[in-house]
């Protein structure tokens, strides 16, 4: 229960610090390895070795999972949409920049803000809330609009960011059907193991199909990318985010989350030489405050919405 869960501390901030920065330069390793791996091969092995790592972990912990309960069909759905974002987000790294995939990717906070508005009660948005997701959705089409008004931006580029928001809703989605289903209850590892699997088994055959899989080279550091995504981001930093999920109030930890598309933005510069001109980087700049807005506005709640005193139950 929440109740039982700390308030964020320093080890907390400095374990999400860690977290994001993983996550954060995840879309520059892709791109990274793309010319030797293609996209859609990396998300699909990384998943594939990311289950095996999971489901060696759990037999190790005598972790068992019934397949045949109730979780089955949210998470055979858990699975297709986090497969969807995976597949949005390969494709969109191959025509955009990895600075632009970490900004459009991370609004996924966004769009789960929406969808469990409408279906549960206790997450219903409050107006400070609709002012940050309208802030949000104002700086992607700032973003989206300087590209056609100042011709820098190519078709091509436009196309990615477009996919990475896509991405951004598929994996909004996927909290929401995770929050309303049955998979709340279920251990995080059974839930983690839905995606992974489900990421493994519906996008390594369309690779093997469009010939993704014939394209791959054995350079070393191709490969060691490749590990690092499989062990670092679907393994390890996973289960720490749920080890922290079960010691820390998880607003708390949310809160910190915004940090991630910083790190992607600065990894994209630095690494890949990307450039972020004016519109984008004003655009990057609005979504990331909707982003704030929305994730830290439920610590205002207290000072922005009088509860009557007959409702104050705690």
């Amino acid at each position: 229960m929440s109740s039982s869960r700390k308030p964020t501390d320093v080890f907390a901030f400095a374990m999400m610090f860690l977290l994001c920065a993983t996550w954060g330069t995840q879309q520059v390793a892709v791109k990274l390895a793309a010319p030797h791996i293609p996209t859609l091969v990396q998300v699909s092995l990384r998943s594939g070795i990311g289950a095996v790592l999971v489901g060696l972990l759990c037999w190790l912990r005598g972790e068992r999972f019934s397949w045949r309960d109730s979780t089955w069909w949210p998470g055979l759905l858990s699975g297709v949409l986090f497969a969807g974002e995976f597949l949005f987000v390969a494709e969109g790294l191959r025509h955009t920049h990895a600075s632009h995939m970490s900004v459009f990717l991370y609004i996924a906070p966004i769009f789960s803000a929406l969808g469990l508005h409408w279906f549960v009660p206790a997450e219903r948005l409050r107006p400070l809330q609709w002012i940050g997701i309208g802030v949000a959705f104002t700086g992607i089409l700032v973003a989206f609009a300087g590209g056609w008004l100042q011709g820098g931006l190519s078709r091509e580029v436009l196309w990615g960011d477009a996919l990475g928001v896509l991405a951004a809703l598929a994996w909004g989605a996927t909290i929401v059907v995770v929050r309303v289903s049955s998979l709340a209850d279920a251990p995080p590892t059974q839930t983690l193991l839905y995606q992974l699997v489900g990421a493994f088994a519906l996008l390594f055959p369309v690779a093997l199909l469009t010939g993704q899989v014939g394209q791959v080279t054995f350079e070393r550091v191709a490969w060691l990318n490749l590990l690092f995504q499989a062990v670092g981001v679907c393994f390890i930093s996973y289960l720490v985010w749920f080890w922290l999920l079960r010691r820390y109030v998880a607003s708390g930890l949310s809160v910190f989350s915004f940090m991630t598309p910083l790190f992607g933005v600065t990894a994209g510069v630095l690494v890949l030489n990307e450039r972020a001109d004016a519109f984008f980087a004003g655009g990057a700049v609005l979504v990331l405050t909707g982003i704030i807005i929305v994730s830290a506005s439920r610590f205002l709640k207290p000072g922005l919405r009088r509860e009557p005193k007959s409702a104050t139950a705690s």
